[in-house]
């Protein structure tokens, strides 16, 4: 039986992951289960599971979620706080870590699980993006294995030669080209997308997805965040990586070699399939998706990205070329500003805006440990709420 930590259990991709293990009860166990604050479920989980420990980041969400467990005869430990969320990364029972907790919260038990040795899959692109020479670096040091779970670069994992080692160019690669849905607002016009709602903006045409992603997906900041995590984890520049819009989400990237050849992944657009191939890998198992049909699914569309309706992705893009400490900055700027967004605080058209007055103040400067990144990642974020603050200032003066 194979061990499995699931961090971040009661989103998007916990719950994916979860639906693909109760399908192979004899080959996967679930050890530990980590979330932020969702009790309910996470109770939930439990009962279905039965893990060993489970961590809650919030300490008053961990003392709700213990009398839940006993009355319902569970031994499950209940351990509270970030800390505790890193050491179900490092604990030994588990054979396999899948680092599904989004945001910056999830780096520090991220790269826990790297250095640990595990196979570590990788959902939380946040890691790769604010500290990719240190995720390289633990994953080096703890001689485990990393298998990416956005389906984007799952699908450039499957497409790569024999023998290619994460974070490393392989031999004979050309390029890389990232497919992007376009979100819903690909055809919008420009005007009534700066007004859009937040319930409009988590409305994604084709993928179920947790709210700050699918924000990310309509701004098209999602696929810069990916280009990012691509220069991470295939050790390929910016200017090899291309973006393209494919309305469809059947092809789920390409790489493209020096003879001439373009090898894709397609599949239905369900997160189950990459979280099956990564747990299994370099085996295959059953994922519960239903099976493409090409000749019902109808012509395929590409194009490209239209940068000045979506100027996220061009900054995302200024951060690819600038490296360093630079995608750290950006990676802050964008959580702050579409919580603000989300929170009602703040228009969808405004934030590239917020963003890219960040960006201007953002520093040089490489990686060097995992002080400096939080130190970066927390300056980013004052100067980000700074700006939140400026703006509505501004705001409230015109409006006077």
């Amino acid at each position: 039986m194979i061990g499995v930590a699931l961090l971040g259990s009661t989103g998007s991709i916990g719950q994916n992951t979860l639906s693909v293990l109760a399908q192979h009860p004899q080959r996967y166990r679930v050890v530990s289960l980590a979330a932020r604050s969702d009790v309910q479920r996470m109770a939930e989980q439990c009962r279905r599971f039965r893990p060993e420990v489970v961590a809650m980041e919030h300490a008053p969400a961990a003392a709700e979620l213990e009398p839940l467990l006993r009355a319902a005869g569970l031994t499950t430990r209940v351990t509270a706080g970030a800390e505790a969320i890193v050491e179900l990364a490092r604990a030994s029972a588990a054979q396999v870590v899948m680092a599904a907790i989004s945001g910056a919260a999830g780096l520090r038990s991220t790269l826990a699980a790297a250095q640990s040795g595990k196979r570590l899959l990788l959902a939380n692109k946040e890691s790769a993006v604010m500290a990719g020479t240190l995720l390289i670096a633990a994953l080096r040091a703890g001689g485990g294995t990393l298998v990416p779970i956005d389906s984007e670069h799952n699908a450039i994992f499957q497409c790569l030669p024999p023998g290619a080692r994460i974070g490393e160019r392989p031999a004979g690669l050309r390029r890389l080209l990232l497919t992007a849905s376009g979100g819903p607002f690909l055809d919008w016009p420009a005007a009534a997308m700066a007004r859009a709602t937040c319930e409009q903006a988590c409305q994604h045409p084709r993928w179920q997805m947790g709210r700050k992603i699918s924000v990310d997906s309509a701004t098209l900041m999602n696929k810069g965040l990916e280009l990012i995590e691509a220069q991470v984890l295939f050790g390929v520049p910016a200017r090899d990586i291309a973006v393209l819009v494919h309305p469809q989400s059947i092809v789920h990237s390409l790489v493209e070699y020096e003879d001439g050849s373009s090898l894709a992944q397609l599949g239905s657009p369900d997160m189950r399939t990459p979280i099956a191939q990564a747990l299994a890998w370099p085996a295959r198992i059953a994922s519960g998706v239903e099976f493409l049909d090409l000749a019902k699914a109808g012509p395929l569309e590409f194009r490209e990205p239209d940068r000045e309706r979506f100027p996220c992705l061009a900054l995302a893009e200024q951060a690819a070329h600038a490296g360093g400490m630079a995608c750290t900055w950006l990676n802050a700027a964008d959580e702050v500003a579409v919580q603000a967004f989300l929170d009602k605080q703040l228009n969808f058209g405004d934030i590239p805006a917020v963003i890219a007055e960040v960006m201007a103040h953002m520093p040089g400067g490489e990686m060097k440990d995992l002080d400096t990144v939080l130190a970066t990642d927390q300056a980013a974020r004052v100067r980000a709420h700074s700006v939140l603050a400026a703006r509505a200032t501004r705001v409230n003066v015109d409006s006077a």
